[in-house]
């Protein structure tokens, strides 16, 4: 399973890469989008709309469910993958890559540091 070292995670499979600047760039894990199965459609939140930490911020449909995307921090979305729009199929593609969804501006860098490393991650998703 693809959990890269330098991410930071949430329990509910949400990746968090920080960017220069300190905003955190935001997709789901690729655990997430096996378990979804193929990706058909995607709703992210506005630029310039603010979230708290767990808030719903979107939705993420797939040929097996639909299911809400939460913010794994609290923070102004300063952009969103548009790309995604047209072709859902990133996410599956290249989860941490051209499938990330939205980038936001944390109202608390210190909040990075609660997040997840990618061995404690891996213990959720391999159930230990």
């Amino acid at each position: 399973m693809n959990i890269p070292e330098e991410l930071k995670y949430t329990e509910e499979h949400n990746w968090v890469r920080v960017l220069p600047g300190g905003a955190a760039q935001v997709g789901i894990t690729s655990y997430a989008q096996t378990q979804l199965g193929d990706i058909v459609f995607v709703e992210l939140p506005k630029v310039g709309q603010a979230l708290g930490a767990g808030q719903a911020m979107g939705v993420i449909e797939s040929v097996k469910a639909a299911t809400d995307l939460y913010s794994p921090l609290a923070g102004k979305v300063t952009a969103v993958n548009d790309e995604l729009e047209a072709s859902p199929e990133l996410i599956n593609e290249e989860p941490y890559g051209d499938g990330w969804m939205v980038e936001i501006q944390p109202s608390d860098a210190g909040a990075l540091n609660d997040l997840l490393d990618a061995a404690k991650y891996q213990g959720i998703v391999s159930g230990g």
